[in-house]
């Protein structure tokens, strides 16, 4: 991060939760307040970077879902700053950071952001919701989970597929047999098809650059991304467009698609080590087309993501789930005999109890680094094999370029 500072002090009561970027507070009722109103310490005060695009929608939906005492404080947005409707607005989040009336922060960002404000946050002593896809690139959500366990902050990704497969026996079934080590090798083959908007979330080429509007701080929207003209396009939802900031659709919709896959097929704290994708020859800043990624772990398990919008349709291998029929009868008394999956708890139970949320830090990692490893083989147009432990691609230098990007000084991790 640029410039450093020392790290707030946790407000001693922290009940609560919250959505996209705004600003709000929390302790015990019984401490201030009558039984009438509610006393300030029984509000979580909160904090929403990035206000425009899902911002708000992820405050309010969240908000409603945790059924929590929220009362918003501040705002942070490029365009502007001052007082409107009684809520103070900033340009820069690093002044939103320093306030110690905010005790959670909901980032809303496009992509290339959430990294260093997740980092930011958390170690400021604010629990962080953010928005998908997670991280720009691997090593940010490295840091960012390690940040999350260095200064125990609560940290989810506001996706939650995996909570729906957690209600359901058969995913439940499906991750325990794979969970368990009892399969030699898992023959498991999941394809996704459909629904990333790959066309949509392409860039522009050979675009003219466009004069910045007055109301935009277009230096401190580019952040820790490569210095570019500016030009519309860049800015807005269709940022996603542009490597610069996002990953195109796969960034846009994968996290959604995937977290409930990685939790079902218990790879929450792993990564694919072989990624092949068919696609046509990718632009250096311009996110494009793309027909089909193949991602295989350790295990055999094999991920496929189908765009459908691009080239043949995936044809190598067929869908195909786990069940007891592929465990021997030892196999399947063993598995009887072990516990069943942990319930998972959403944002608001894990900022009360100081337990991990179900999308946690790791487990958002996990899943992001799909993403990542198959925009990488999209990029460099060749298979890729990557190590989930060192978390670097093996023998392509080129590659692994792409697993840790340099960020534009001052901004770094």
């Amino acid at each position: 991060m640029a410039e450093p500072k020392k790290a707030l002090t946790r407000r001693k009561f922290i009940r609560g939760s919250m959505t996209a970027l705004a600003a709000f507070t929390i302790a015990p009722r019984s401490i201030l307040g009558g039984p009438s109103e509610a006393a300030p310490s029984d509000q979580l005060g909160g904090a929403l970077i990035g206000v425009g695009g899902r911002g708000p929608g992820t405050f309010n939906s969240l908000k409603e879902h945790h059924k929590l005492d929220v009362v918003k404080l501040a705002e942070c947005d490029v365009r502007w700053a001052g007082r409107v409707d009684n809520k103070v607005r900033y340009t820069d989040f690093r002044r939103v950071l320093e306030r110690k009336d905010i005790d959670v922060v909901a980032i809303g960002t496009p992509p290339h952001w959430h990294a260093l404000i997740s980092i930011a946050a958390m170690q400021a002593g604010k629990d962080v919701l953010c928005e998908k896809p997670m991280t720009r690139f691997i090593a940010e959500g490295r840091a960012v989970a390690e940040a999350s366990k260095r200064y125990g902050r609560i940290f989810q990704v506001g996706t939650y597929g995996r909570f729906g497969r957690a209600s359901n026996p058969r995913d439940q079934l499906t991750r325990k047999i794979i969970r368990s080590g009892l399969l030699a090798e898992c023959p498991a083959v999941h394809i996704h098809s459909g629904g990333f908007k790959v066309k949509e979330w392409s860039g522009l080429v050979n675009t003219q650059p466009q004069p910045i509007p007055d109301w935009l701080d277009w230096d401190l929207y580019q952040g820790p991304s490569p210095t570019r003209p500016y030009h519309g396009h860049r800015f807005g939802g269709t940022h996603r467009g542009y490597w610069d900031y996002d990953g195109g659709g796969l960034g846009d919709m994968g996290q959604h698609y995937m977290d409930p896959v990685t939790y079902t097929y218990g790879k929450d704290d792993t990564s694919p080590v072989e990624v092949e994708a068919h696609a046509p020859p990718a632009h250096p800043e311009a996110c494009g087309m793309w027909g089909w990624v193949e991602l295989k772990y350790a295990d055999g398990f094999t991920l496929v993501l189908d765009s459908g919008e691009w080239g043949e349709r995936y044809s190598r291998k067929a869908a195909r789930g786990v069940g007891l029929e592929d465990l021997d009868e030892e196999g399947r008394r063993k598995l009887a005999e072990m516990p069943d999956p942990e319930p998972l708890i959403g944002f608001g139970e894990a900022v009360k109890t100081r337990r991990p949320a179900g999308g946690n830090a790791e487990a958002a990692h996990r899943t992001a680094t799909i993403m990542h490893l198959a925009n990488i083989a999209i990029r460099v147009g060749r298979k890729i094999r990557f190590d989930p432990e060192k978390e670097v691609i093996i023998g392509d230098e080129e590659a692994n370029r792409l697993v840790n990007q340099p960020m534009r000084a001052p901004w770094h991790l």
